[in-house]
């Protein structure tokens, strides 16, 4: 029997969010039972952070080639190369369950972030050619609300594993089992149309030419200060609650993934919704908001997303219970995850059409390069030789940092290109 395409651009919008769902479940599952990891193979603090550090260079140091795979890519290509990477960075995750050695598990992570720079380049590419003009927002937030979703999914499963099974390489076995059967959907996709020009530039040239455009190349400055902090936030906050308020680690895992949940979903939908409102505007009662009013709209949103999330940040690390940890982090997370959906469609709609899967692998690589790459670790280092509060706290500095680059790149004197 023939297999069916899949045709309907919001069948296709619902199956790369349900896999964007599935890449973050098995990025975050360690993060859930890191405390059972540390202890079994004999991790300090920091080499427990590193792991979230060869996790990304095997992310952001092939995001760039992905990228440049996907505009030189003929029809088809596209979704082959994200299923490709889907199945790479299953397999890798049931992987890291079978590990008995830190080096092992080096390499374990590393090919997870191979895998997972392969969709995260390319697959907003095909929702920002599939999705209505007036509706680019939302249909970008849709699929990165898959971002705390999949995350807090993480937590839910791998607090759920280890409580009941009390054994951390379970929960890699149950991450990473579904996404292998997946990959092979992808394969269905019927790839929707796109602009391309003439001549495809090569990495370098790309890569000097978006960062000549200065709204984008501002953007994502802000967008790296946001995840120096989010990522050493999301990394340590179960080891955190476990370790300052005597919580079960799995338990721990468990309700920070339920806060996470709703936190990440009503901030992302969210962010979308009032992305769009501050689109339409700036459009001046144009019938659809051009490229400069969405992104100058989208940018408002991230501002707006890191300015709440600063103080509330520093206020949930401040409570002395747990109880007052949840009631103040549930907020936070609904103000950082407003930017979710916003920041990539100032990523994508910032550049000409035919170098975005290329603007979007530049940005994987600036941002956990100059962010994410390091937070987990140098946190880590200071949770070795102090209390890990004061390691939780350069996060709402760096939040900080990140709304003041947002609002100023959305000054009117900052032009598009």
């Amino acid at each position: 029997m023939v297999a069916r395409v899949i045709r309907r651009p919001g069948t296709i919008l619902a199956l790369l969010t349900a896999l964007n769902l599935l890449n973050y479940l098995d990025r975050f599952v360690l993060s859930a039972v890191l405390s059972k990891v540390q202890d079994d193979l004999h991790l300090s603090k920091l080499v427990g952070g590193s792991l979230a550090t060869v996790f990304l260079i095997g992310y952001f140091a092939t995001s760039p080639v992905f990228g440049h795979l996907a505009d030189r890519a003929g029809v088809g290509g596209r979704k082959r190369l994200v299923s490709l990477g889907i199945a790479v960075w299953s397999v890798a995750t049931v992987a890291s369950g079978l590990v008995h050695g830190a080096w092992a598990m080096v390499a374990a992570r590393a090919l997870v972030g191979v895998g997972e720079a392969s969709y995260a380049t390319i697959a907003p590419t095909l929702i920002d050619d599939l999705a209505p003009p007036a509706r680019k927002s939302r249909w970008m937030a849709i699929f990165y609300s898959a971002t705390p979703i999949g995350s807090a999914l993480g937590y839910i499963v791998g607090g759920t594993v280890l409580s009941a099974t009390h054994s951390w390489r379970v929960a890699f076995f149950v991450a990473g089992g579904p996404g292998i059967a997946l990959a092979l959907l992808c394969l269905l996709i019927q790839e929707p149309q796109r602009g391309r020009g003439d001549a495809v530039p090569d990495v370098l040239r790309s890569a000097r030419t978006l960062l000549g455009m200065p709204l984008y190349r501002r953007a994502i400055l802000g967008y790296c200060a946001y995840v120096f902090a989010m990522g050493g936030f999301a990394y340590w906050a179960p080891t955190y609650i476990h370790l300052r308020y005597g919580i079960e680690a799995g338990r721990a895992s468990f309700v920070f993934g339920l806060v996470t949940v709703g936190g990440g979903a009503l901030g992302t939908l969210a962010g979308g919704w009032f992305a769009d409102r501050a689109s339409r505007a700036r459009s001046r009662g144009a019938a659809h908001p051009d490229d400069d009013a969405t992104v100058r709209g989208n940018l408002s949103a991230c501002a707006l997303s890191a300015g709440l999330g600063a103080p509330l940040a520093a206020a949930a690390i401040a409570m002395a219970t747990s109880r007052g940890f949840f009631q103040v982090v549930f907020p936070c997370e609904i103000a950082l995850f407003l930017l979710s959906g916003p920041i990539n469609v100032v990523v994508l709609r910032s550049v000409p059409q035919e170098l975005r899967a290329s603007a979007m692998a530049l940005c994987i690589f600036a941002i956990h390069a100059l962010g994410d790459l390091w937070s987990p670790p140098l946190m880590g280092l200071v949770a070795d030789h102090a209390p890990m509060a004061i390691a939780m706290y350069v996060c709402p500095l760096a939040f900080g940092l990140a709304a003041l680059v947002f609002w100023r790149a959305n000054d009117s004197s900052v032009r598009l290109t």
